[in-house]
């Protein structure tokens, strides 16, 4: 009989299954002719879907694993229903998003599932605190339920407007950006370093685990204004976006000083797949920093923010790239996948159709700045898609063998 963790693992990898499914359907639209198929309202539910079925799934699970290393598995009765939950309402805006849109279902769900993460956090804060012995990385998760909660802001007034028909353009993109922002550059971000902390940086000299804390997380809110540059603000809050994008830089480079300080530690109780699957999101984490101090020059923040492709890129750079490679490295460094042959070709051929995926929105990208059309890119990332949902496909049937 499987663990409840083992389990909750196996619907993770199935919800990853079904956003890659989705993402084929999307660029399969927009490659040729699928004339039944809303793509606004389909790309509502898949980004809906990815955020609270895939990604705010395996983190709860994970966290809830981290707590009952040293509660005990009966933890996951606790959280069994906020789980199933969050699980409910994922399952909801992924079928009621692509059918109408933002309407009565689809906002309901969405709402619940914000109600959800207040509970999981109110609930995981409190066992946090009941912990014997206090650590940098419980500050980490912290942090990362108080952006989950802030970033509900940003939802609640996207669907007030959607709901009243009042929607203002700056308006509407100030509140999906401060949604995006807090979800990705808090709770995501928050939460995986929390649980990479913990692993990776225990012996690291808690004086300076806090001071990279600090970094990050005073910067966090003051970054959310990199997403809105293109609005008129005082000088004296640019200075203060400029200084938020160093600070969390800084923050990263301090870290990864750490990591390779520490690295004798480390490489031996990570096993290859994991190191590299978390080389590679590391890798990624460094060039969405580069690119965010780059987006402090208004005149690039309105270019880049001006081009759909630099956008999408930008943001499965994050979503994928960064928080999707680490978990997959995470739950193979804690054993919570099982490696087998047809694992480790699953999650190769996955990598590499992200990889290649990035590859061709960035060329998309620096082309639209020009005005040049590419040929043949819908179908190549289409390609990509189909890459990424058959490495998925590969993993799952591998996990459900075992």
């Amino acid at each position: 009989m499987q663990s409840p963790l083992q389990h909750y693992i196996k619907i993770a990898l199935l919800n990853l299954l079904l956003v890659a499914a989705i993402g084929v359907i999307l660029r399969y639209k927009i490659a040729f002719s699928l004339p039944f198929i809303d793509q606004k309202n389909l790309l509502h539910g898949h980004s809906h879907f990815a955020f609270a079925g895939w990604i705010t799934h395996a983190l709860m699970t994970l966290l809830v694993a981290f707590l009952s290393a040293q509660k005990g598995e009966a933890v996951f009765k606790k959280y069994r229903w906020l789980i199933n939950a969050n699980l409910f309402t994922a399952y909801g805006m992924l079928i009621s998003f692509p059918l109408q849109g933002y309407g009565v279902y689809s906002i309901s769900f969405s709402t619940l599932s914000i109600f959800v993460s207040y509970a999981f956090a109110i609930v995981y804060w409190k066992d946090l605190n009941s912990l014997p012995e206090k650590k940098i990385s419980h500050w980490w998760i912290k942090a990362a339920l108080l952006f989950n909660v802030l970033s509900s802001a940003g939802a609640f007034s996207l669907a007030y407007m959607m709901a009243t028909k009042n929607v203002h353009q700056n308006w509407y993109m100030d509140a999906v950006y401060f949604f995006l922002h807090f979800q990705y550059n808090g709770w995501f971000l928050f939460a995986c370093t929390g649980l990479a902390t913990d692993k990776l940086l225990s012996n690291v000299p808690a004086v300076i685990l806090k001071r990279i804390f600090w970094l990050f997380a005073a910067a966090c809110v003051p970054a959310y204004l990199l997403s809105a540059l293109w609005l008129p603000i005082p000088l004296w809050m640019y200075v203060i976006v400029v200084l938020a994008a160093f600070s969390q830089f800084a923050g990263w480079i301090l870290m990864v000083q750490q990591l390779k300080k520490h690295l004798a530690f480390i490489r031996p109780a990570t096993g290859s797949t994991a190191q590299w699957l978390l080389m590679l999101s590391a890798i990624a984490l460094s060039v969405k920093l580069v690119l965010q101090l780059g987006s402090t020059i208004p005149s690039l923040s309105k270019i880049s923010f001006g081009f759909r492709p630099i956008v999408i890129g930008y943001l499965h750079l994050i979503l994928l790239g960064v928080i999707t490679l680490f978990l997959l490295g995470f739950m193979t460094e804690e054993k919570h996948l099982v490696l087998n042959r047809a694992s480790s070709k699953g999650i190769k051929m996955f990598t590499a159709g992200i990889i290649i995926n990035e590859l061709f929105l960035m060329i998309q990208g620096v082309a639209a700045m020009g005005y040049h059309p590419v040929p043949f890119i819908n179908g190549a990332l289409l390609l990509a898609a189909a890459i990424i949902f058959s490495g998925i496909i590969l993993l799952n049937i591998s996990q459900q063998k075992t």
